[in-house]
């Protein structure tokens, strides 16, 4: 165990017998030669590049196994990117942990660094999780070899997400891909269980098998200030990059980036020296153009807090963009994904402070009480709907870090808002400040783009925003970044077969019940219904259930005691009615039918002529208007 060794220089590399075992010699030729006179062969043009995936194992083993004997992870970098042949990075993240995983915790730290050292520079974000992907996939023939395999590779999945080269999303994404009964289902529940919801669980992780810097998150953010700090004092900017460079952070260089410009925003005479240190630590590649881009991004996500103790730091973050720019060490593209709501950063910080402090009292008390109507006339009382973004913002962050019951709240009083007061606009800003500042959330709350992303998925399948919305918030959003990634993940749920379903019941179910007492509730008003109810109470009921966003499940009870009763007349009334009041949307009466075309199957056992009613009942619907056209296409 322990720490790894102190990198050694190329020129000192010790030359070593049998580097990763025989090697045949059609593929290699010297099998003696070390990985690095290897490369030297390929890259001066003596061997071709490698070109299928068995050439490039055989390359790339013998440069791990000279990592784990030298502990050098410039040369391994040097190495990989001598190779080239990105397409099978993947492979070498799969490659590299499974050999660390058959090791001492020497080499599994170092396999967590070197993996550090490689994201963004060599290893883009897919191809990361398409290796880790690989490794959970084959987590059943790893355990034969490896005892603790599942418990290892939670470690590795989990030091991952801490050192943020795979996304918290990854966790949701992989079980979903994954058979239920795998034990690849079994590491990521093992990583996110034991190890990324304990107590402070990134320290944790970190010093599992020794520490990469011996730091903790918080630690490395101290340890960032004080450099920062000492060469504002000095000016020194070598003693700085020596400092940035000892903490062994490449990953957490975005940190530097944002600390940097908050001392500009904040102390105007520094801005010299800090662009300075930036644009220098850019072009010597001390700090990549991904960092950088990161870094300038946490700050945009937060000019509007910043304003509130320096009122002109929105201006004063844009000079130092546009310094940035226009001295080419951060790419113009960046501008294309500026935060929407500006005109709110100009406003006065009074307001702004002020309205958020009664948004969080309202809020909180209304998770006390689940009074919606108090909770709409309170807000219109702060007569502020400019800020109606900032409100569903702070809702849904304080609801992200409570229980069940305060989520599904949320997402209830949502759908109220957006009836009565919030505009699609004003939803959609409120999201894309969500998701803008996603990352920065997750340090507070592990599973916070998995949280919002069902949020997303929740809010149209609630009728909030449209499918179409998800495409347009995306727009708004840096390429690959969390936030992205997490839209990514709402569309996939929403894709998946009987989402709606699902998405209701991830929380409990409208207005605070359980899903079972609103379905139980559905099924007694309708039963008293066919039993000679009158037509205009049973409507009213449904009303009064407050729950247009779980109408689907009334279309869906309704139909199918159509097919058992003998009075199918009346219930097809029922539904002409719901429809001709707009008491049951169209879309809801859609997803209603859909949902018995998936069970139909199932249905026929019990009703044999199911089907034919049901496309009866299908040709009813369409003629009258309460099906989207496209429903017929539905398989």
């Amino acid at each position: 165990g322990g720490p790894p060794p102190p990198p050694i220089p190329h020129h000192h590399t010790a030359k070593k017998e049998d580097v990763g075992g025989k090697i045949e010699q059609d593929n290699l030729g010297d099998a003696n030669l070390l990985p690095s006179q290897e490369l030297g062969k390929l890259v001066n043009g003596t061997k071709k590049v490698p070109a299928t995936l068995d050439d490039y194992r055989k390359l790339v083993v013998p440069v791990i196994e000279e990592y784990f004997s030298t502990g050098d992870v410039e040369l391994s970098v040097s190495e990989l990117r001598s190779l080239g042949s990105d397409q099978f990075h993947n492979y070498f993240v799969k490659k590299l942990i499974s050999m660390a995983m058959d090791r001492h915790d020497k080499e599994k730290e170092m396999a967590s660094i070197l993996l550090s050292a490689l994201y963004a520079d060599l290893l883009d974000s897919s191809k990361m999780s398409e290796g880790f992907m690989m490794l959970l996939e084959s987590t059943e023939d790893l355990s034969v070899d490896i005892p603790d395999a599942i418990d290892v590779l939670a470690v590795f999945v989990a030091r991952a997400i801490v050192d943020e080269i795979l996304p918290p999303v990854f966790l949701t994404r992989a079980r979903a891909l994954l058979p239920e009964s795998s034990k690849g289902i079994e590491v990521l529940q093992v990583a996110e269980k034991s190890y990324l919801s304990a107590p402070h669980h990134a320290e944790l992780v970190e010093r599992k098998w020794g520490g990469s810097t011996h730091f903790t998150v918080e630690e490395a953010k101290k340890r960032i200030q004080d450099i920062l700090r000492e060469y504002i004092e000095s000016g020194d900017t070598d003693e700085a990059f020596r400092c940035i460079r000892e903490l062994g952070l490449p990953f957490f260089h975005h940190e530097v980036v944002k600390r940097a410009l908050i001392l500009g925003i904040e102390n105007l005479s520094s801005q010299p020296l800090i662009l300075k240190l930036l644009k220098e630590s850019t072009t010597g590649c001390l700090i990549s153009s991904n960092q950088v881009s990161k870094g300038f991004s946490r700050v945009a996500e937060t000019v509007d807090d910043l304003s509130l103790d320096v009122p002109s730091a929105k201006t004063l973050f844009d000079k130092l963009l546009s310094a940035a720019i226009s001295e080419g060490w951060l790419d113009a593209s960046f501008c294309k994904s500026a935060a929407p709501g500006e005109d709110m950063w100009n406003a006065s910080s009074e307001k702004v402070k002020h309205f958020k402090e009664e948004s969080g009292h309202i809020i909180q008390e209304y998770f006390l009480s689940d009074d919606v109507p108090e909770l709409i006339r309170s807000l219109q009382e702060l007569s502020a709907p400019e800020y109606n973004a900032i409100f569903l913002k702070k809702l849904i962050t304080l609801a992200m870090d409570r229980k069940n019951r305060e989520k599904e709240m949320a997402s209830v009083l949502l759908s109220s808002l957006s009836l009565e007061l919030f505009s699609t606009g004003d939803i959609m800003k409120g999201f894309i400040m969500l998701l803008q500042s996603a990352e920065d959330t997750a340090l507070d709350i592990v599973d916070a783009p998995s949280e919002l992303a069902l949020f997303l998925a929740r809010a149209v399948i609630d009728e909030v925003l449209l499918p179409l919305n998800l495409d347009d918030i995306s727009s708004k959003l840096r390429p690959n970044s969390s936030g992205s990634q997490t839209v990514q993940m709402a569309s996939s749920l929403l894709a998946a077969r009987h989402s709606g379903e699902r998405i209701l019941r991830c929380w409990g179910g409208g207005t605070g019940w359980a899903v079972e007492d609103a379905k139980d509730k559905i099924s007694k008003l309708l039963e008293e219904y066919n039993t000679g109810g009158d037509l205009k109470e049973a409507c009213q009921c449904i009303r009064d259930l407050g729950m247009p966003f779980f109408n689907h499940e009334v279309v869906k009870k309704a139909l199918v005691m159509a097919m058992e009763k003998q009075n199918e007349a009346s219930i097809l009334a029922l539904l002409q009615e719901c429809s001709s009041e707009g008491l049951i949307t169209i879309n809801q009466m859609t997803n209603g039918f859909a949902r018995v075309k998936e069970g139909l199957d199932d249905l026929t056992l019990d009703i044999p002529n199911a089907q034919e009613k049901f496309r009866g009942y299908v040709e009813l619907a369409t003629e009258r208007g309460w099906l989207l056209p496209s429903f017929a296409s539905l398989p």
